[in-house]
């Protein structure tokens, strides 16, 4: 079970996508939290479950995929410290995709069917988690644009720039270092490209005095300079305080 930190840690989350009422606080508080940990490349839910709870990421990185028929992988989302991994499954009884470690992960698990008893009794908890899946669609349709619309430049370098500020949003570190706890190939099924040809992209980034990266981390040495080469702008996640 979890302890009262991590209760109060929860609480937090939930309160930045909406602010929860008296009451609200008090339904969450009271709802049965069971913390799990995964290691890197386990599964958290498969394609076909029929998953029982809802997950917080309270530490780590994991990542959302879909295998197609010739079994190639499309990384669909990659989630941090204090994403809601699966707010879909509060009302969807079947999982439509993979749910993957990428590194050493803790969640804080919640009975699904409490968590919609909950939301449906108090209002201001269930706009929080509707905030929640606004949240993600727009993102979602964000990566649609990049890999769809993109050359291989752009898309990796705007890949790094929502790392960069989700990262920083959440309290984990600056924009300008930060992790990217993916290999080449993941990071090529995230963006529609071989590990090849994201070496070779990665490398003109690095030549183009914008990143210089060591092993699994990022520093950028010219944040504007990567974000017009992204094409990037951050109004698409929707977060307080960050400059776009």
């Amino acid at each position: 079970m979890a302890d009262a930190a991590e209760r109060e840690w929860l609480e937090r989350q939930i309160a930045r996508r909406a602010p929860l009422s008296n009451d609200g606080q008090m339904a969450l508080r009271a709802l049965s939290l069971v913390t799990r940990t995964y290691e890197p490349s386990q599964y958290l839910l498969r394609e076909g479950d029929r998953p029982k709870h809802c997950s917080f990421l309270r530490s780590g990185f994991v990542y959302r995929h879909k295998i197609v028929g010739n079994g190639g992988r499309q990384i669909v989302a990659i989630h941090l410290e204090g994403d809601f991994v699966d707010v879909q499954n509060i009302l969807l009884t079947e999982s439509d995709h993979n749910i993957q470690a990428l590194t050493m992960t803790k969640v804080l698990c919640i009975s699904r069917e409490d968590l919609v008893a909950v939301s449906l009794a108090h209002p201001s908890l269930a706009r929080a988690l509707w905030r929640e899946s606004l949240l993600e669609a727009s993102i979602m349709r964000e990566w649609v644009a990049n890999v769809g619309r993109r050359d291989a430049r752009s898309r990796t370098a705007h890949m790094l720039c929502e790392l960069a500020i989700r990262q920083e949003a959440a309290g984990i570190g600056p924009r300008e270092a930060f992790d990217l706890p993916m290999t080449q190939e993941q990071l090529g099924d995230a963006l529609g490209l071989t590990a090849v040809h994201i070496n070779r992209t990665l490398k003109s980034l690095e030549a183009a005095a914008l990143i210089a990266r060591s092993k699994r981390s990022v520093t950028v040495t010219d944040w504007h300079g990567l974000q017009r080469v992204a094409d990037f702008t951050s109004g698409y996640l929707h977060l307080p305080d960050v400059d776009h």
